[in-house]
Formats: C-alpha cells, sequence, structure tokens
C-alpha cells in the first residue's frame, strides 16, 4: 500500500502549473496554440471596444449638432469642424457626390435648381455604399473572434484526445489501470478542455456584442442618411 501510494503521489502533480510543466509535447504544443488564440482575440477585443466607442460617442455629438443645421451648407461646416466618425465619413461623401453633380431639374421662379428622381436614387446608392464602407471598417477583425471561437474547442478536443491517448499509453507502460497510471494523461486531456473554452467562451461573447454594436451603427447610419435627404428637401435641393 505504501508502495502504490508513493506511486500516486509521484504520477500526480501538486499543482496545475506543474502538471502543465510536465505536460507531453502535444500537449504544450496544443496549450501554446490556444495561449496564441488567447493574446489575439483579448487584442482585438480591447481593440474594438476602444474604436467602437470613440466612433459612438463621435457620431453622437456629430448628430446633435447636424439635427440643429437648415441648409446643407451649414451642415458640410459643421462636418469640416467635427472629428471623425461615421457620420462624418457618409456626410462628406454626401457633399462630394452633391458638388459633382449637375442640378436634371432646372431652376423655375424663386425654385432653384433641383436634383431629379433618379440623381436621388443615385445619391441613395451612394450613401449605401459608404455606409458599408464605414461598417467594413468598423468590423475589420471582428470575424476573427467568431473564428477563434470555432476554432477553439477542436483544438481543445486535439488536446482531449492526445490526454486519452496518454492515459491509454500509461495502462499498457505500467501493466495497470491503476490512478496511478491514468491521472497523468487524464489531467491533461482536462486542461486542454478547460483552456481550449476559456479562449473559446470571451471570443464568442465579444463577437456577438460587437456584431451586435455594428448592427446598431449601421441602422443609425441609415437614418442619418435619410435625416440627410430629408434636409435637401426641406431646403429645396429635391
Amino acid at each position: 500500500m505504501i508502495n502504490i501510494a508513493m506511486q500516486i503521489g509521484a504520477a500526480i502533480p501538486s499543482s496545475p502549473l506543474e502538471l502543465i510543466t510536465n505536460s507531453t509535447t502535444p500537449t504544450k504544443v496544443v496549450l501554446s496554440i490556444l495561449i496564441v488564440l488567447s493574446l489575439v482575440s483579448w487584442t482585438i477585443m480591447v481593440a474594438k471596444a476602444v474604436e467602437f466607442r470613440r466612433a459612438t460617442n463621435a457620431g453622437r455629438a456629430f448628430v446633435q449638432q447636424f439635427e440643429r443645421t437648415h441648409t446643407l451648407d451649414e451642415a458640410a461646416q459643421i462636418s469640416e469642424r467635427s472629428v471623425a466618425s461615421p457620420q462624418k465619413d457618409v456626410m462628406t461623401r454626401a457633399v462630394r457626390f452633391i458638388e459633382e453633380t449637375t442640378p436634371a431639374l432646372a431652376p423655375q421662379g424663386e425654385r432653384r435648381a433641383r436634383l431629379s428622381a433618379s440623381q436621388v436614387e443615385a445619391l441613395r446608392q451612394v450613401l449605401d455604399s459608404e455606409i458599408g464602407t464605414v461598417r467594413d471598417q468598423l468590423g475589420r477583425f471582428v470575424p476573427s473572434l467568431a473564428t477563434i471561437g470555432s476554432v477553439s474547442p477542436l483544438i481543445g478536443l486535439l488536446g482531449t484526445v492526445l490526454g486519452i491517448i496518454e492515459a491509454f499509453i500509461g495502462i499498457a507502460t505500467k501493466g495497470s489501470g491503476n490512478i496511478g497510471a491514468v491521472a497523468p494523461g487524464v489531467a491533461e486531456a482536462l486542461i486542454a478542455t478547460a483552456a481550449a473554452l476559456s479562449v473559446a467562451i470571451p471570443a464568442v461573447f465579444g463577437y456577438n456584442i460587437f456584431a451586435h454594436r455594428l448592427n446598431r451603427i449601421d441602422g443609425e447610419l441609415d437614418g442619418f442618411g435619410s435625416e440627410l435627404i430629408a434636409l435637401m428637401v426641406r431646403e429645396g435641393r429635391i
């Protein structure tokens, strides 16, 4: 009994760090890959959190000023003075389109020249294109979180399988199925599984959060584009 206890104590590490240090090379490779993926996902999440906060705050400030304007020229001046924001990008693109487009409807009396229906539709398409570009810029690297969230469990599963294989090898080597022969391999399998989940869960949460915020910003930009066209209607440009 004493010999069995000594074998068990020698076979089972006293801490998780010791377990990782004494793990087999395949398990260390799996854990190293998971560590790299974790660092990448957290870097993306922190960077995107800062980027989204700045874009949201700047966009909110721009919209508040835009709502107080009465003409497109006033809105363009506010856009020039404002800090970078998604709404400013959309506004800048709209102003450039209008400046480069000759109104198809000639002025009548006191009424200024106006854009035709086809030109308004072209403006709407330009705004949609710019909104898509802004969304793509904000959403850059966000899909990587979904990839990490889906791949990490599979990598962890690989580590789990390797750990179980190591457990069976221990049984075959020692010719016994006692805890001292099985424990190291099973422990490695559990460590790989836990590491994979610790990488995948935050990445999936981060992806869902940023995807939701992207959809909200996309809706806000669509609304801003409609407000911009409404401003042109009130001014008589359409």
